[in-house]
């Protein structure tokens, strides 16, 4: 944690329309070896490789300070299916997910995470991917402890409280998703420089942010069906 806060102490923040108080950085795997090294975290992706597959494609980073006095983030998605100006086209992928790194404690007023559980399962209008809210009556808050990873699905509605400490709250965000679940329109891609820069065992997710396994022409008995899938049974929901 303090390696990574030292690399990204004099990384040119920027802040966001709302409030000068939220701050980030974009991509700074590129601005700090060691987090970018944080890509490759070990218990981390052990746990990715047995929900997405062997085969996992880094999208995204963020760097984020919430600095004293910030007020709230709505509650939204970061999941727009048609890609917006928020999220450009990565959001639109299928299926991804964001690994949340704290690197400081949260507290009940310093900027916690809240979240409306089980939202990223809704069918109904209000779930709505390009729709934010200020609260919600079901939401929850969490606290995480600095160190702790947060592993969410981008189409789960979330936030975070404001910042009434005089404390700043720092957070690294990574994104990832299966090799098959390419956004809808090209991305920009990774420059070589950079990739070849990165330490060793990144580089195995730093695949082209448009890999997909996109193949219009599908059979209606494809050779290799499986005859059965724990993963999609309904009696995991008992448990």
């Amino acid at each position: 944690i303090a390696q990574i806060k030292t690399e990204m102490a004099d990384a040119p923040m920027k802040t966001k329309d709302y409030s000068d108080a939220q701050t980030y950085f974009r991509e700074p795997q590129w601005h700090s070896q060691a987090l970018a090294r944080l890509i490759a975290h070990p218990p981390v992706v052990e746990f990715l490789e047995v929900l997405l597959g062997s085969d996992i494609v880094f999208t995204h980073g963020l760097f984020t300070r919430t600095l004293s006095g910030s007020p709230p983030i709505s509650l939204h998605t970061d999941g727009q299916p048609f890609g917006s100006s928020l999220f450009g086209y990565e959001g639109s992928s299928p299926r991804l997910l964001r690994v949340l790194y704290y690197l400081d404690d949260l507290t009940p007023e310093r900027a916690p995470f809240r979240l409306v559980p089980r939202s990223h399962l809704s069918f109904h209008a209000e779930a709505n991917p390009y729709v934010r809210y200020k609260y919600n009556a079901g939401e929850i808050t969490l606290c995480p402890k600095a160190g702790t990873a947060l592993i969410i699905p981008i189409n789960l509605f979330h936030g975070t409280h404001p910042n009434r400490t005089h404390t700043q709250r720092t957070l690294v965000q990574l994104g990832y998703r299966p090799a098959w679940a390419g956004p809808v329109r090209p991305m920009d891609e990774w420059g070589p420089d950079l990739v070849a820069a990165a330490p060793l065992e990144t580089r195995r997710f730093l695949q082209s942010p448009n890999t997909t396994g996109m193949a219009w022409e599908q059979a209606h008995k494809p050779k290799g069906m499986k005859a059965n899938a724990p993963a999609i049974n309904p009696d995991r929901w008992e448990t």
